[in-house]
């Protein structure tokens, strides 16, 4: 056999024999480790732990911090509070538990985490106290808001008071159907209205925000403004609820937010806000400023009807300025009964607030003092008065920004309608966001674990260890020594071993076979 054959032949016995000895180990291997598992599966058992029960937390959970954005607060003691004792706080007592009525069906609801506000659910507890208290007397409805509340002087950062406009509820002339006289058309909302987040049929949708209208199936844009709509964009789409005399009345009535309507057959319609087409307001009175057509101290809601009535065209282009429109429900309510706010119950007059609801929580109380035009035009009345947050506007915005109702008509509307003026605001904070009261709620820590450690931890002898002994330290006001631990040893690093190298064994060199 030639030299080349037979070194063809070697190398195939070779792979030959090396698969098969790699097969039988992998064999073996698994065999035993076959084996293995079911010796520990038949004559080992490890103990079962029983499972740990979930570890309780040290500290309860306790309400956020209280903190308003773009605010600077003050706490006072209630001697500080200017006209604290002159007000009738039976009064203020009595439209603070019809609030708590929407507070209570709401409790334990939890809060949207896009509407946090410092308050918090922390009225619910003042609520649960007056809802089993008829309170017939001044004094003890007083003693109610001191025990319960503490007050926080508040006003905007960088300002010293806060400011506050009225509103009231219009009563006005009008008729069903339209006429010659009556053909100013009362809205109510549009089916083609959306909001995001909203169904179509949600009660009074939120007035911020954007608002849009369908085109066809998935097309949305920004609904029509107040001169489209007056224009007759929406018109003949039988969404007329009443027809009013004139556009100047129909703009208040969607300043203030509701209307009265008195028909001819003495009826009336009570009409709430339900929507609006989602541009920002904007004051026609502050635009009459600027151009110089009303001064800044005269400006009054009488002023400017008397300027829309005496310039029809100025009137038309002064409303479109303001491209905001309010669209209105009807409400079933009697001639008796207030307007209702966004809170959804009655307000009640000189002494229902509306305030800045991504700010606040409604069924706030708010003292407020000062001076206000009450009596005439010029008259600086003393005005200390316990509010209730019950309503908001989209106007109203700030941590000291309110807007004071004084009910219905136009005696309500001539005092209201003068309301421009700087306040002082003292917001009642529930005790129970108070510092010192939260801080009572806090268990005692443990005391200091250095005896513990001392312990556990004993010091050996300077001298054979070189590191200092505890020094001994006495607590001030007490004779007795407590051991202070110095610092827990380290433990001793791990010796580097090196590895020692093996003796190689020598290789027999074998010589090929000739055959």
């Amino acid at each position: 056999m030639a030299p080349e054959a037979r070194i063809k032949l070697f190398l195939k016995n070779s792979a030959t024999a090396f698969c098969a000895g790699v097969v039988v180990l992998s064999t073996f291997s698994l065999g035993a480790e076959a084996a293995r598992r079911h010796y520990r599966s038949h004559h080992h058992h490890p103990p079962q732990l029983a499972a740990s029960p979930p570890r309780a937390l040290p500290y309860p959970q306790l309400p956020l911090p209280f903190e308003i954005s773009g605010a600077q607060y003050l706490p006072l003691a209630w001697a500080d509070v200017k006209g604290w004792g002159d007000d009738d706080h039976l009064a203020a007592y009595k439209t603070f538990r019809a609030s708590c009525k929407t507070i209570n069906a709401q409790n334990g609801a939890p809060e949207p985490k896009n509407e946090y506000k410092a308050l918090g659910a922390s009225l619910s507890e003042p609520c649960r106290v007056a809802k089993s208290l008829e309170l017939g007397d001044d004094a003890k409805a007083k003693t109610f808001f001191e025990e319960n509340f503490a007050p926080l002087r508040i006003s905007r950062l960088g300002e010293p008071d806060g400011f506050v406009t009225g509103y009231y509820e219009p009563v006005l002339e009008g008729s069903r159907t339209q006429t010659d006289v009556y053909n100013v058309p009362v809205y109510r909302r549009p089916s083609n209205l959306f909001v995001r987040g909203y169904k179509q049929d949600s009660v009074s949708l939120p007035n911020k925000g954007p608002v849009y209208r369908k085109i066809g199936r998935r097309k949305l844009v920004p609904y029509y403004d107040r001169g489209e709509i007056e224009d007759g964009k929406i018109a003949g789409r039988g969404l007329e609820v009443a027809w009013l005399k004139d556009p100047t009345d129909l703009l208040f009535a969607q300043i203030q937010g509701s209307a009265r309507i008195k028909f001819e057959d003495g009826t009336t319609l009570r009409l709430n806000y339900d929507a609006y087409n989602g541009y920002p307001y904007t004051a026609v009175g502050r635009i009459l400023i600027e151009r110089g057509i009303i001064p800044k101290e005269e400006m009054s809601m009488q002023k400017i009807r008397e300027w829309m009535a005496q310039n029809p065209d100025g009137a038309k282009e002064l409303r479109r300025q303001n491209r905001a429109y309010i669209f209105f429900r009807e409400v079933n309510l009697s001639d008796k009964d207030e307007a209702v706010g966004a809170q959804g119950i009655p307000l009640t007059a000189g002494r229902s607030i509306a305030v800045d609801k991504s700010l606040h929580v409604y069924g706030t109380p708010f003292f407020i003092e000062g001076e206000l035009p009450i009596d005439s035009e010029r008259s600086k009345t003393p005005f200390h008065r316990l509010m209730i947050a019950q309503d908001t506007g989209s106007a109203i915005i700030g941590p000291a920004r309110a807007d004071l109702y004084f009910g219905a008509g136009q005696e309500a509307g001539r005092v209201s309608g003068r309301l421009r003026h700087p306040m002082h605001f003292v917001m009642l904070v529930p005790k129970g966001l108070d510092p010192s009261v939260r801080g009572a709620k806090l268990p005692v820590p443990d005391p200091r674990p250095s005896e513990k450690i001392a312990k556990l931890f004993p010091q050996t002898d300077p001298a054979r260890t070189g590191t200092p002994a505890a020094a001994p330290a006495v607590t001030p006001g007490k004779n007795e020594t407590v051991a202070i631990a110095g610092p827990v040893p380290l433990p001793v690093p791990r010796p580097a071993i090196e590895p020692v190298p093996e003796p190689r064994r020598p290789v027999k060199n074998r010589p090929h076979r000739q055959q």
